[in-house]
């Protein structure tokens, strides 16, 4: 760009750099242990807020140093105690490459040389890293998008032509009792509904029961209905069950049905010595997906979708245009995205920086440490742990010593998301509300783990003192 134009930086171009480094690396020391509560939105931070948009600019510096102000006066994932929902934790390499793809602007909707070849020897790593086998895909912004791609192709494949001449109300899918919302939302965006999906029952480990998925899908095909997939889940946002995969496998040979996995949290556990007879099967599936920017560490956004079957993508979104000519195939004609951005490269390089031991490494140690929180929960009077850790998520609750044990748990979960010593989120499992941390981070401790427990109790025991 003309050091002309009115967006050039100019003179300030050096000086930008340097001064966004010294943010970066602020950050990244903040991250390296935790800090003591989350500072909230200031009045300062609120009116800046409600401001219109400017006419002119205050220039790049005190610009970045309002987004600096504003960053830390969010949540961040990337800290060591955030243990709420299933978090990414920022690992630094893939920042620095995030930024060098964001300033390159690769657009991957067309034949981007190099790195259209990223993209696809990423897909074909992560189906080494976790057995999945020889493989093709796309990466994605992220599991929903993962799923619902995925989904597609099933139904191409079990309606074929669908995409074009639309649905007849016959197609049905199978997911556990305890799946992810993004199957429902597929479900409906696809034109199939909500009400197609099969929820199967739990066996006694919370994982779909097999014998009833095999009793439902021989129901739906006596009633003239027509199985598009089953999707398992490969460690549930819930409780990080696994479901039973090399069974499903079975059962989806069988009947000649699509077996998707959906293990946009868990799958990364497969390349584990610890978890791997968890994920047996894996190698079964004709799709699965992988949020990289959950337990592989990366920032958002980066969502991987591994296909067994090399063309299907292509038949599913594949498009005849008078604008994109140039090239044979486009790889927008194997995803619903257009303009998409080079995801991959930040996974891509933390591959080649770490290597994949590396990886599984981490993945142990947020193994191990979610068997020590429960066994400390365990360990401490007033605490239950409500169901065995299959994967890094503990869901237990505290026990107080008078009134609702769910009204308590809700209420040290919202206290401990406004203190911010730790963050932690609530669920309910079998009608219980219950505290439910998961450890996904690569900078979380052990002192980080215990931590967690003496906040609890002591965030219980000051609520308890209120009523």
């Amino acid at each position: 760009m003309s050091s002309s134009s009115p967006l050039s930086l100019g003179s300030e171009r050096i000086t930008a750099l340097d001064t966004a480094f010294e943010i970066l690396r602020d950050a990244w020391e903040g991250f390296d242990t935790a800090r003591p509560g989350q500072p909230q939105p200031s009045d300062r931070t609120i009116a800046l807020l409600l401001e219109e948009l400017p006419t002119t600019g205050i220039g790049v510096i005190a610009a970045l140093r309002e987004a600096e102000s504003l960053l830390d006066q969010s949540l961040a994932q990337s800290r060591p105690r955030f243990f709420g929902y299933v978090g990414s934790s920022g690992l630094e390499v893939g920042v620095l490459a995030e930024a060098l793809s964001a300033s390159h602007d690769v657009n991957l909707a067309s034949v981007a040389a190099a790195a259209t070849l990223v993209e696809q020897q990423t897909i074909r790593w992560v189906g080494e890293f976790i057995g999945f086998g020889p493989t093709s895909g796309v990466v994605t912004s992220g599991g929903m998008l993962s799923n619902l791609t995925a989904l597609a192709a099933a139904r191409e494949r079990a309606l074929p032509g669908s995409r074009r001449t639309g649905l007849d109300g016959r197609g049905t899918l199978y997911v556990s009792a305890e799946a992810h919302s993004s199957v429902d939302r597929s479900a409906e965006l696809l034109g199939l509904g909500s009400d197609s999906i099969r929820a199967i029952a739990l066996d006694g480990h919370r994982r779909m029961d097999v014998t009833a998925l095999d009793a439902s899908l021989r129901r739906d095909k006596a009633d003239g209905r027509v199985p598009i997939a089953v999707v398992a889940t490969a460690g549930t946002t819930l409780t990080g069950a696994v479901d039973p995969l090399r069974q499903i496998a079975g059962v989806c040979s069988e009947h000649g049905v699509w077996f998707h996995v959906d293990g946009a949290y868990g799958l990364p556990a497969a390349a584990t010595r610890t978890a791997a007879h968890l994920f047996d099967g894996i190698s079964l599936a004709d799709s699965a997906t992988i949020d990289a920017h959950k337990w592989l560490f990366v920032p958002k956004a980066c969502g991987i979708l591994l296909m067994r079957d090399t063309v299907a993508l292509r038949e599913t979104f594949g498009h005849t245009t008078s604008y994109m000519v140039d090239a044979e195939e486009n790889p927008v004609d194997r995803t619903l995205e257009y303009s998409r951005p080079f995801r991959s490269l930040k996974l891509w390089t933390a591959f080649r920086a770490h290597g994949a031991d590396a990886f599984r490494d981490a993945l142990e140690e947020n193994l191990r440490l979610a068997q020590l929180l429960a066994d400390l929960v365990r360990e401490t009077p007033q605490l239950e742990l409500i169901v065995e850790p299959q994967l890094s998520t503990v869901p237990f609750r505290r026990i107080p010593t008078h009134g609702s044990v769910d009204e308590h748990n809700s209420a040290i979960a919202k206290r401990m998301q406004q203190e911010g010593d730790a963050y932690i989120t609530s669920a309910v499992v079998d009608g219980m509300t219950v505290l439910r941390p998961c450890i996904t981070n690569f900078r979380t401790s052990a002192d980080d783990v215990r931590a967690l427990i003496e906040i609890v109790q002591r965030t219980g025991e000051k609520l308890e003192l209120q009523e």
